[in-house]
């Protein structure tokens, strides 16, 4: 989706008002906590947009951790439905808000799938009341329509690393391999630029671009930020928590 509604600042008004075919909107609350299964759920229950409907990052918009690291992209059959149970489907334009990556990943992941039609909101923007507990949600039927453009895969990464221009959006600190209590083997795929998901976007380099971070959720904060500055990135789904399980090269300091 191209129209300035996908940025986080942008004003929300009618379908008819910014020319696109939806026909509804549906919020969508993707809050969530690293390590807390489960929180993303109470934030929602306690207070969300009215309507709102709720994807869990662990559950909803990750298949579960392994050897493809801590969130794997779902499956096509398995977004579908949580897609669907949220209200999502053609004809729907979707505002996600939460934290830490959440929304962007929903985001990303729509048009992944297919499904451009998708806006970012800050939560703190909305001006309006919050309600409680559960909201009856309309499914839809989402229909994934799959791309194979906008990932890429370890092996290619490795293999590349002297032709991309790759960006790691974790923290400076785990960026440059300090011990932490999150990766197993501390460092940074070699040659990667730092952009912290949580700070301004820097300038960076012409050329093909792939982001990573922890494991595949704040990269797409990065990615979302370029696209709306318009430049397109590839996202490497298993970021550093399948890399550092790979024995592929380590970058530290």
């Amino acid at each position: 989706m191209r129209q300035a509604l996908r940025g986080r600042d942008a004003p929300l008004g009618a379908p008819h008002d910014l020319g696109l075919s939806v026909l509804r909107y549906q919020f969508v609350d993707c809050r969530w906590e690293l390590g807390v299964p489960g929180r993303g759920r109470e934030l929602y229950l306690a207070g969300h947009i009215p309507g709102a409907s709720f994807l869990d990052v662990d559950e909803d918009l990750s298949s579960p951790a392994g050897p493809n690291g801590r969130h794997p992209l779902p499956t096509e059959e398995d977004f579908a439905l949580a897609a669907s149970r949220a209200g999502i489907g053609d004809g729907v334009l979707v505002v996600a808000y939460g934290n830490m990556g959440g929304p962007e990943r929903l985001w990303w992941l729509l048009r992944h799938f297919g499904h451009d039609d998708c806006a970012v909101l800050e939560l703190d923007a909305w001006r309006g009341p919050l309600a409680t507990g559960e909201e009856e949600v309309e499914p839809a039927v989402f229909t994934p329509r799959p791309r194979t453009d906008d990932v890429i895969d370890a092996d290619e990464l490795a293999a590349r690393l002297d032709e991309l221009v790759v960006v790691d959006a974790r923290r400076p600190e785990r960026f440059r391999g300090e011990e932490n209590p999150i990766d197993k083997v501390p460092g940074r795929v070699p040659g990667a630029l730092n952009t912290p998901w949580d700070d301004p976007l820097p300038e960076l380099p012409d050329g093909e671009l792939v982001a990573y971070c922890g494991s595949g959720v704040t990269a797409c904060v990065t990615l979302h930020r370029l696209s709306l500055s318009g430049r397109e990135g590839r996202l490497y789904p298993g970021s550093w928590s399948q890399w550092e399980q790979l024995g592929l090269p380590v970058e530290t300091a």
